[in-house]
């Protein structure tokens, strides 16, 4: 009942910018937490970024003033703005994002992939 999209993802060199955004749609009478998390290969899942229902914001070390998490509650979107990119950012992106309607649950997207070159 609930699916969240994810777009934006894709290959760029070093230095460079990507913006990701997940948009939810389904049954939702509010959303809580949402957050990005990624996965490279042989890795485990990490948490990149989060953001509370009260604009609350923590970043992964690694990515601490390259990244900026924000949401639109309106729009019912979660957005992460890369900059700076690094090849070990290289890795599938995944959003979530806890949602009410009967009950809080968590819901994630499909993933998308950032590819970063040298």
């Amino acid at each position: 009942q609930v699916q969240l999209v994810e777009s934006g993802g894709g290959l760029v060199q070093a230095g460079g910018s990507l913006r990701l955004s997940c948009a939810a749609s389904g049954s939702i009478f509010s959303i809580n937490d949402m957050g990005w998390y990624r996965q490279a290969p042989g890795k485990q899942r990490e948490l990149v970024a989060h953001v509370t229902s009260g604009g609350s914001t923590e970043y992964a070390e690694s990515v601490k003033g390259r990244f900026t998490i924000s949401r639109d509650n309106a729009k019912k979107t979660v957005a992460l703005q890369m900059n700076s990119l690094k090849p070990e950012d290289t890795a599938v992106y995944y959003c979530m994002m806890v949602i009410a309607y009967w009950g809080s649950h968590d819901y994630w997207g499909q993933g998308t992939q950032v590819t970063v070159s040298s």
